[in-house]
């Protein structure tokens, strides 16, 4: 690996958040999951869900959407509810579903300074009852226009880019967030794609 790849893998993995990630529940396109893995990618998010408990599990993502990002993500890929949240329990300390529901607070109360995972339902019925009922809260996205409704991936991006200016102004973004083991291992894994670094 030249000094130069190494400085950029080494100034991305210094960036990469521990403590927000995104799942995605039954989402169908893999267009659609491909852009939000990119974006994902943009704010340091390294991990990611995927929960396909009603649909067939993906086998590939949408690869002109993603620019190859999920070769650099960690993608978890679960077909039941209570494992998926129980591997989110063990992680994040807050579960937050977009739904717009009497009880949901705005994006912009949500302090995504903490531990959080953010779920993103599919693109016809949104979060199901179930994961709803297993997260601790919901929240939607201020709009003031008929629609009031977003194309998953803009909503994830307007979602996460919130967290990564909450982030940013705590100075979460200044500090190594990864446990040292994981970080070592992903600088090795990364080190093994070659030379061709976007």
């Amino acid at each position: 690996m030249t000094p130069e790849r190494r400085e950029r893998l080494l100034s991305v993995l210094n960036k990469r958040q521990s403590g927000l990630t995104v799942v995605l529940e039954n989402v169908q396109d893999p267009h659609n999951i491909s852009a939000v893995m990119r974006t994902c990618d943009a704010v340091g998010i390294q991990e990611i869900y995927v929960l396909n408990n009603k649909i067939p599990k993906h086998k590939k993502w949408g690869a002109k959407s993603s620019s190859s990002a999920a070769r650099w993500l960690t993608i978890h890929q679960f077909s039941d509810v209570d494992e998926c949240v129980a591997a989110l329990r063990q992680k994040y300390e807050k579960i937050y579903t977009t739904h717009l529901s009497s009880d949901a607070v705005g994006l912009y109360e949500i302090d995504f300074t903490g531990s959080v995972a953010l779920v993103f339902g599919n693109e016809h019925g949104g979060v199901s009852d179930e994961i709803r009922a297993l997260a601790d809260g919901n929240f939607i996205i201020p709009q003031v226009g008929i629609i009031q409704s977003l194309n998953i991936s803009v909503a994830c991006a307007v979602s996460i880019y919130e967290a990564l200016r909450q982030r940013t102004l705590a100075g979460l973004y200044n500090q190594k967030n990864l446990p040292p083991e994981q970080y070592d291992s992903l600088l090795e894994q990364w080190g093994f794609f070659g030379e061709d670094l976007p």
